[in-house]
């Protein structure tokens, strides 16, 4: 896409600049480049299902993000980040729609409410993937909005495994330079992660880690000074 044709069809949603959805579809639509129809179509998915923000759009800030995947930027943190920043917007609001790969989340509600659907995992596989049983497994469809919010509001202690149970035990990034934690980039803020606290609820680590200044680590990038911090948690990488 050139500058002009983006020019020309940009629109500004909110604070954001944003394609529709349905130029990308069109360009998919007629572009002769084989190639280039599938960057367009794989471009949309990361806008509209990976990191929606506004509905039927694309952020601006998403194209940057997929433009830097062929130099070989990991997107696993960004998601990380966008993920932890809504359910963390939505528990501080004590209310408010995930905004969010709902896809994940759907993976993770399978994978730790397994007591549930009363299915085990293969323990310790290394060749096994929660995400491709999903996708191997009909969906269900007779699952009422109703009948999830019944199912959560239920949920008793027994019908949660917190500990992962496909995971292999091996080295963990449990801090992150001159940081007590992990600081996360995501493409429109930043969030602080702390898997000590997870291994604590997998019963592999009995002290309480750090959490001093986590809070500060959680911004967007729009407000005070956030340049600085953004700068501060580059260099904390760099070190790592």
């Amino acid at each position: 896409m050139s500058e002009q044709w983006v020019a020309a069809r940009i629109k500004q949603k909110g604070d954001s600049k944003c394609i529709p959805w349905g130029n990308l579809r069109d360009l998919i639509l007629a572009h002769p480049d084989l190639k280039k129809r599938v960057d367009v179509f794989a471009l949309s998915i990361y806008g509209l299902v990976v990191f929606p923000k506004a509905l039927g759009y694309v952020d601006e800030a998403v194209s940057d993000l997929f433009d830097r995947l062929d130099k070989g930027t990991m997107p696993v943190p960004a998601i990380l980040a966008k993920t932890f920043r809504s359910l963390n917007a939505c528990r501080r609001a004590g209310e408010g729609r995930f905004i969010g790969c709902a896809q994940l989340l759907l993976a993770w509600f399978h994978s730790h409410f397994w007591k549930v659907e009363k299915v085990s995992y293969r323990i310790f596989s290394r060749d096994y993937s929660p995400l491709r049983e999903l996708v191997a497994t009909s969906r269900r469809d007779d699952i009422s909005e109703e009948k999830w919010i019944t199912i959560l509001q239920n949920l008793q202690a027994e019908n949660v495994e917190w500990r992962a149970p496909w995971l292999i035990p091996g080295e963990i990034l449990y801090r992150c330079g001159n940081f007590d934690w992990v600081p996360l980039a995501g493409i429109w803020g930043a969030s602080g992660y702390t898997p000590l606290l997870v291994l604590r609820q997998y019963r592999s680590r009995q002290f309480i880690p750090a959490s001093q200044g986590l809070a500060q680590c959680e911004f967007s990038y729009k407000d005070d000074g956030y340049k600085k911090k953004v700068r501060e948690i580059s260099d904390a990488w760099n070190q790592t």
